[in-house]
């Protein structure tokens, strides 16, 4: 039998706690130890875990499958510190609610960091901030999703994503002039190097490969003018004009495309996020998504030169 290839598909390692809601697990885990926990498990489990942060985002994902049955387009692995005897029962959830995960990796304690790039994984997503530092440390394309209150319609099956621009789409080259130089240095810096493009960041990956499926989704639609396709990409950034020419040339030079841009020169991004409503949002710093928590799925990026302001002031090793 020849083996599975990853290749040509876009692949997402999840942790249980971004996919299910293990506020209840992680509480008797912290009170009572391994063993207990692994006994708990084992007597709960048949009772279906509930959605957690990402789940909306991975649901959605999985059934752009249904364009390529054959050869699916997507593969969500699930990467757990949990030993398999544990994650049995995030598998029977997974099952229970009728996701086409079959790939697993369980690690009993030790971070799974190392297969994100053996397998070619565009994202990993997770709610243990440690883990995601230190995939971003590693330069692993990588982010912490908050927990939210957001709520989506059932049965919508449109998948929305939306990203921030400098150190998540691109490095924070230009962040680190902001830092030093303030709106005007910023500013002078984007128009000198209009026509200079960003060095891609952690992130560009994932936005070629949902392209890679945009496209599928743009040769349908030209068999079927009916046809209305499911992705949809925004670029939500505290960038303006004049500073917005280069983030456009740049993701143009990648051989990258986005539907919608947002520059909001300092308009809280909140107010369109509410709007816009997208399955994930991804930014690298916490004060643009926590005002956003009640409207969307927020996924941290920790990386780049803010991050690294404040974990100094803050005393914290990033």
């Amino acid at each position: 039998m020849p083996a599975y290839d990853l290749s040509d598909r876009l692949v997402v390692g999840v942790a249980s706690s971004a996919l299910f809601d293990l506020t209840e697990s992680d509480a008797f885990f912290q009170e009572n130890g391994v063993a207990a926990y692994s006994d708990y498990q084992d007597r709960h489990i048949d009772v279906t875990l509930e959605p957690g942060p990402a789940f909306p985002f991975i649901q959605r994902l999985l059934q752009l499958n249904d364009l390529r049955p054959r050869d699916p387009l997507v593969e969500v692995i699930v990467l757990s510190r949990n030993a398999a005897n544990t994650g049995l029962r995030v598998m029977r959830s997974i099952e229970a609610h009728q996701l086409p995960v079959t790939r697993a990796f369980f690690t009993q304690g030790r971070s799974p960091l190392d297969y994100i790039p053996a397998l070619g994984m565009s994202l990993f997503l997770s709610q243990n901030r440690d883990d995601v530092l230190a995939a971003v440390r590693a330069g692993h394309p990588a982010g912490h999703v908050l927990p939210n209150s957001a709520a989506y319609e059932v049965g919508d099956r449109d998948l929305r994503i939306a990203f921030d621009f400098d150190a998540v789409l691109a490095t924070d080259e230009s962040e680190r002039v902001f830092q030093t130089d303030g709106l005007e240095g910023f500013v002078a810096n984007e128009v000198a190097k209009r026509d200079v493009a960003h060095a891609p960041g952690l992130l560009k990956p994932l936005v070629e490969d949902l392209n890679r499926i945009q496209r599928i989704e743009a040769a349908l639609q030209a068999e079927d003018p009916d046809y209305e396709p499911r992705v949809r990409i925004a670029l939500v950034t505290a960038r303006a004009a004049p500073a917005h020419e280069r983030a456009v040339q740049s993701l143009r030079s990648w051989g990258v495309t986005i539907n919608d841009a947002f520059f909001l020169g300092g308009i809280e991004k909140a107010r369109v996020l509410e709007v816009l409503r997208p399955h994930l949002f991804f930014d690298d710093q916490d004060g643009h998504l926590t005002g956003a928590l009640t409207h969307v799925a927020g996924v941290h990026v920790p990386y780049g030169v803010a991050n690294e302001t404040l974990a100094e002031a803050a005393g914290i090793e990033i």
